[in-house]
């Protein structure tokens, strides 16, 4: 497969969104719905959500494929060559907001962007990569997490692991806060070395090792008991969630920029959260503790 092949990579992400639900809604006990629509601009998605469930409170995972005719800013202003260049966008995102504050949250995706212009070689490249959120953090979570994470991306390289961890920890982070996300993972985007084959079997490699890491997590930790403080500071948490989302995330730009359809845009945002002015953790409790020994970057593997 030298030549790019679409048809192949939305086949691949069709079931990757069949197989991530079914896994999902197998631990919860309840059903994703779906909502299918269409793009006025061009193409269309597949929606599920799942609200008030028994393990998850909220959680989506979203199918699109967009074409159109001119990029948005969010997409030439990194590469202004593409400026007037139809495209192609699809992928598969998720976020996975649970019911219990021990259960972190978990964002996936992975997309192929292709544009194009008569007389021209196309331009493509695979992105995606996947990043945990904890509110209580559990070093032999985040250690499973990364250690999942690097033996998808084994196969391709001995740099791909370090390099995507890295990129990821750099992208997951709010300015504003001086904090990370969470605990990172993989983030990459305009990867096409190797040729489209290569490229294209990265991107499945890490898209088939997202419940891998997710799961086993989501088992050991969903019946944990909590109470009202944990649940308060879970969406404390949940505001920094919804900061980057809005404010710095790539995908969110691009798809609210292209006349993306908003419902599933945003999506990925928590049915609950809490801002409270200057809230400091108290010192040496376990809220503290996610400060001092999960966010700050380090290596997990």
């Amino acid at each position: 497969m030298s030549q790019v092949d679409i048809q192949a990579v939305k086949t691949y992400l069709l079931q990757l969104q069949e197989n991530i639900c079914a896994a999902l809604s197998a631990v919860d006990g309840d059903q994703f719905r779906q909502d299918s629509w269409e793009r006025p601009g061009g193409g269309g998605g597949r929606t599920r959500v799942l609200e008030d469930g028994g393990v998850i409170e909220k959680g989506g995972v979203n199918f699109s494929h967009v074409h159109g005719d001119g990029l948005p800013p969010s997409a030439t202003a990194g590469r202004p060559e593409l400026a007037g260049r139809s495209y192609e966008a699809m992928g598969v995102s998720l976020v996975i907001h649970p019911r219990n504050p021990r259960v972190p949250t978990s964002h996936a995706n992975v997309r192929l962007f292709v544009a194009q212009k008569p007389d021209a070689e196309p331009v493509w490249w695979f992105g995606g990569g996947y990043d945990l959120t904890p509110y209580y953090g559990v070093e032999e979570d985040v250690v499973h997490w990364h250690r999942t994470a690097k033996n998808a991306c084994a196969p391709f390289g001995d740099d791909i692991y370090p390099r995507f961890k890295n990129w990821c920890d750099n992208y997951f982070y709010l300015p504003h806060r001086g904090e990370a996300r969470g605990v990172g993972g993989l983030f990459f985007d305009d990867f096409n070395q190797g040729g489209f084959s290569h490229a294209f079997g990265l991107m499945r490699a890490v898209g088939d090792s997202y419940l891998d890491a997710y799961l086993p997590i989501v088992q050991k930790r969903k019946d944990t008991p909590y109470g009202q403080r944990e649940r308060e500071f879970q969406l404390y948490r949940r505001g920094r969630y919804v900061e980057f989302n809005l404010v710095y995330d790539r995908g969110t730009l691009f798809g609210l920029q292209s006349g993306g359809r908003t419902e599933s845009i945003l999506m990925s945002l928590p049915p609950l959260v809490r801002w409270q002015y200057d809230w400091q953790p108290q010192q040496n409790s376990e809220e503290a503790r996610l400060y001092s020994d999960f966010l700050p970057r380090r290596d997990w593997v």
